[in-house]
């Protein structure tokens, strides 16, 4: 695992209600990657990444999923509109989770979706309340890990499983690779970014049988090649020096982390696990 001790919560927080506009203009209404199967747009690559972990979870109709990270909520709403789930949102933005909320109360989904604006390292939910516990590209942000997975596990009901997508850190690094690594948490505001096996092992440690362990890393790299010559394209350095001049930080690391997937600094992980009792 590779830490990145400077990074604070409060600045995360502020880094999504700030550069939540940027996402939504310069990648969609998902804050996540896009999975490519040929060469489709990107819309249509960032819905494939949602189907692709429900098929891969086994996600059936009217699940009661807890999707920790919900962002902008295209993942909670999508969940809710193409499989019948009932889906609470956790997002440690107010303006994400008021912006999740229009959209939601735009597609007449308001009585399967709810966004809650929490920390998802202090959100309780009662022992065995949802059938899926469901992460895209969130549990990077967290600071302690393991304890994350040990508490979310009993949120699960039996025969129910944790879903995850995560941007993880490559095995066996050399020194300049770890640097690349490190560059992009202080970059996109992560504490720390594990490996494969690290997750693998947090979730069995949490009392989880693994069932998935998957690298999506050629599949989703795509994402930062189109976001990096978009900001190229749209000036947006310029818009965001304009809002909050620490947002051209993580503008210049869309560069460095496309540079990580091809070094084999970083992979983009698919988890999933299942409780068996």
């Amino acid at each position: 695992m590779i830490a990145c001790p400077n990074v604070r919560k409060d600045v995360i927080r502020h880094h999504y209600d700030v550069s939540t506009v940027f996402y939504r203009l310069l990648w969609g209404r998902h804050i996540h990657h896009g999975y490519w199967e040929g060469e489709e747009s990107p819309a249509l690559a960032q819905d494939q990444l949602t189907d692709r972990l429900a098929r891969a979870a086994g996600i059936a109709h009217g699940s009661r999923v807890i999707d920790i990270g919900c962002g902008m909520g295209g993942s909670s709403r999508r969940l809710a509109k193409r499989l019948g789930c009932e889906v609470t949102g956790v997002t440690i933005s107010p303006v994400q989770k008021r912006w999740a909320g229009v959209a939601a109360w735009r597609d007449g989904l308001g009585s399967r979706v709810d966004f809650r604006c929490e920390d998802a390292e202090c959100v309780e939910f009662a022992p065995e309340s949802c059938d899926v516990l469901w992460s895209v590209e969130c549990t990077e942000h967290l600071f302690e890990k393991p304890e994350f997975f040990r508490r979310a596990a009993e949120w699960v009901r039996p025969g129910g499983c944790v879903a995850i997508c995560a941007w993880l850190a490559g095995p066996d690094l050399d020194s300049e690779k770890e640097q690349q690594v490190y560059d992009v948490c202080e970059g996109f505001f992560c504490p720390s970014l594990g490996t494969s096996l690290d997750y693998q092992r947090w979730l069995a440690d949490a009392g989880l049988e693994v069932v998935v362990a998957d690298d999506w890393t050629r599949r989703v790299e795509r994402t930062w090649e189109i976001c990096r010559d978009r900001v190229r394209r749209f000036g947006m350095h310029r818009v965001a020096s304009v809002f909050d001049r620490g947002q051209t930080i993580f503008l210049d690391r869309f560069e460095t982390i496309l540079n990580a997937y091809h070094t084999g600094a970083m992979e983009y992980g698919c988890f999933v696990a299942k409780k068996t009792a």
